[in-house]
């Protein structure tokens, strides 16, 4: 009795995601195997968009999350140098004019303070990229997958 031979284990049909097939293995293929071959790659297409997705939000969350803890605590140190400061322009003031008209002046100049900062912010929060990365990968997405309700006739 002899035994049987072995191939390489891989089915001669088989073809890895994404890997392109000849004409005549696609005129040689049942309608079953070309939709299963079509839900496979469209699948680990899928797959791989969120994984993309999810490495790009990981990486971009990390680098926030330092710079929000950096910004969190310069600003503490930064309210304290504001209030010491401010309370001394108070004192100082206090000794030339009334003490309600030196509070008023301290309060104003942190008015003006507040909305150039306020600009600055708004400006910087429209520069946020997002998921460029993510969005770049998608756009490029064959045609062929995308609906196209027009061309759809029940």
């Amino acid at each position: 009795m002899s035994m049987p031979t072995q191939g390489s284990g891989v089915d001669p049909g088989y073809h890895p995601a994404g890997a392109p097939h000849t004409a005549d293995e696609v005129r040689g293929s049942s309608l079953g195997e070309l939709m299963r071959s079509v839900t496979t790659d469209l699948s680990t297409l899928m797959r791989q968009e969120v994984e993309l997705a999810k490495a790009e939000i990981r990486q971009e969350g990390k680098k926030a999350g330092k710079a929000a803890g950096l910004f969190g605590g310069a600003g503490f140190g930064g309210y304290m140098v504001a209030l010491f400061v401010s309370i001394a322009v108070w004192q100082f003031l206090d000794n030339v004019m009334d003490s309600g008209l030196a509070a008023l002046i301290v309060a104003v100049l942190w008015a003006v303070v507040a909305a150039v900062l306020y600009s600055m912010a708004k400006k910087n929060a429209e520069r946020i990229r997002g998921l460029k990365q993510t969005n770049d990968s998608v756009q490029r997405i064959p045609d062929a997958l995308k609906p196209h309700p027009e061309g759809v006739t029940r």
